[in-house]
């Protein structure tokens, strides 16, 4: 269903609207990225891209990756920032809510720590808008049979998005 703004949005748009709108708190100065954890339609936790807790945002020090030059997909050790996937798990943990069977909306295609972390916690299905490039993340994600997919319609995402402000 394309969401037209006179019916409702179907779920996957939604919930992917909801991860946009999470992407907005990023401090990457590289790429915003946003997730949202679901089970059984409801929202257990929600997560965005920056430096973890009590420390230096990318936004105000730089980043490390862009002045090394570090091209999209490698050296992931070397960021500062958690990723959004991650964020949305540690959430979800510090709650002690379970994420077992889940479903993840998220608005980049997880890389090969997020989907170990993803595999490991027991999600159930990846629904991403924009691919990232990580191959051995998407050898894990098959291998551990973890659907993965991508979001067919970003346009519908915007129109609900837009729908909301006006």
């Amino acid at each position: 269903m394309t969401y037209d703004g006179s019916k409702r949005p179907a779920w996957d748009a939604y919930f992917l609207a909801m991860a946009m709108i999470a992407s907005t708190r990023s401090t990457c100065v590289r790429r915003r990225v946003g997730a949202v954890i679901v089970a059984e339609k409801r929202i257990l936790a929600t997560g965005y891209n920056g430096s973890p807790a009590g420390t230096s945002h990318c936004t105000d020090i730089g980043c490390l990756r862009q002045r090394l030059g570090t091209p999209s997909g490698e050296r992931h050790e070397i960021c500062r920032g958690s990723h959004a996937e991650m964020n949305a798990v540690t959430q979800a943990a510090a709650s002690g809510t379970s994420i077992n069977g889940c479903e993840i909306y998220v608005t980049h295609e997880p890389c090969s720590i997020c989907s170990k972390l993803l595999i490991n916690s027991g999600c159930g299905r990846i629904l991403y808008m924009n691919p990232y490039p990580d191959e051995l993340s998407r050898t894990l994600r098959a291998e551990a049979g973890l659907a993965s997919e991508i979001f067919e319609d970003p346009g519908e995402v915007k129109r609900v998005l837009e729908a909301a402000v006006s």
